[in-house]
């Protein structure tokens, strides 16, 4: 009996093996069994050939690369890009904290923001997001239920913060963990598409109990991932050694609270030292480069090729809304920009890679990021005839 098949044609585009090198095929096809995965990539008249019967899916003319991976990026910012300020602290006392309090409870509101946050991501390509919700743990079970409902895949955690912020959004240790535990035992794991983050805002906005109810957390669902800011700022720097003055260094917040290893995500990790470097690729944690939200808010320059040669796990994230775009194709062309000023080369493909299999294999998602045989069938079709191709 012959197996049901999908025959999906197109000009393939995908990341070699090697990460420093494009694969393409200009009249590609991708065959397809019914499980989602794919069987054979290769030229589409000789796979025609050899399974006639297989359901063609005709993108001719179009692109068909894998899907995109965003890893950092905030759900309750989707209305505030471009909402300017000096520099970071101010930027989220001015406009962030404000804009955040909305997203409080299960209501219309909170249901159709969701709703056109996961229309952004699906639009520009994204189909995994690491995503920041609001500190309400009912708008961050809203979220969920709209990437369950959209079949996409989400890591996603509510925001721990209970000082330095309005207290329309401070939520107390013993309502935080209550939250979040209802909140891993209904979603980590659920159909292998939904896991939870926890997701201290950043160290300033936690206090030393919080941080150990986190690290508690931690002990209790090891498998869960780690999600938080880090070295973004110096001012923020310079804070951190006010509020936790027993800590060697900012990264040591984290380390000594056991919140640091292979599931946790550090977005921007702009300003290290040497011992932060050592410590960071110890601990084997993902970083997350935010180029648009580093150069809108004037953060610094993030050193990507100097990260891949120390054999740190990087990747991007849009960072939405200090970060300017969803679109991880403008991203990338921001992060080329960010290594041509510090006079560092970084090619199509290593941009490509951070965007794909990169981020898939960082995330532990070892199926995802390319177009082979053997992976998952995550892709995306991307018509150049009605819409640019870094628009």
């Amino acid at each position: 009996m012959q197996k049901s098949l999908a025959l999906v044609r197109g000009h393939i585009l995908t990341v070699a093996r090697n990460k420093t090198a494009l694969e393409e095929i200009s009249d590609g096809g991708l065959l397809i069994d019914d499980k989602g995965s794919i069987v054979k990539t290769g030229d589409f008249l000789s796979l025609q050939k050899d399974y006639p019967w297989a359901a063609i899916r005709d993108h001719s003319g179009s692109y068909i690369l894998p899907s995109f991976f965003d890893t950092h990026i905030h759900f309750p910012q989707l209305d505030m890009i471009g909402s300017c300020a000096e520099e970071l602290l101010l930027w989220l006392q001015r406009y962030t904290f404000p804009r955040e309090a909305a997203f409080r409870g299960k209501n219309e509101f909170v249901r159709e923001a969701a709703k056109n946050f996961v229309d952004e991501l699906v639009a520009n390509g994204t189909t995994t997001a690491v995503v920041y919700s609001s500190s309400c743990g009912d708008a961050t079970d809203l979220l969920f239920e709209e990437f369950e409902r959209r079949g996409i895949r989400g890591i996603i955690g509510k925001t721990s913060m209970d000082r330095h912020c309005p207290p329309e959004i401070a939520v107390d240790m013993q309502k935080d963990r209550q939250w979040t535990d209802d909140l891993i035992r209904r979603w980590h794991g659920k159909d292998e598409r939904l896991y939870y983050a926890l997701t201290p805002r950043f160290a300033p906005s936690c206090s030393h109990e919080l941080m150990t109810m986190l690290s508690d957390m931690h002990k209790a669902y090891p498998d869960v991932y780690m999600q938080t800011h880090y070295a973004e700022n110096k001012n923020e720097i310079a804070w951190v050694k006010e509020l936790f003055p027993e800590s060697q260094s900012y990264l040591d917040v984290y380390d000594t609270r056991g919140l640091l290893g292979d599931k946790t995500i550090l977005a921007h990790s702009i300003h290290t030292n040497d011992d932060d470097e050592k410590l960071l690729l110890e601990r084997n944690v993902v970083i997350c480069h935010c180029p648009t939200s580093n150069l809108f808010l004037g953060s610094g320059l993030f050193q990507t090729q100097s990260y891949i040669r120390q054999g740190q796990r990087v990747t991007l994230g849009t960072d939405v809304g200090a970060g300017t775009t969803f679109s991880l194709w403008q991203t990338m062309n921001e992060a080329y920009k960010v290594a041509q000023l510090r006079g560092e080369r970084i090619s199509p493909a290593q941009l490509l890679a951070l965007a794909t299999v990169s981020s898939a294999e960082a995330l532990g998602f070892a199926k995802l990021g390319r177009l082979d045989a053997g992976f998952s069938a995550d892709y995306q079709v991307i018509d150049g005839c009605t819409r640019g191709i870094l628009d």
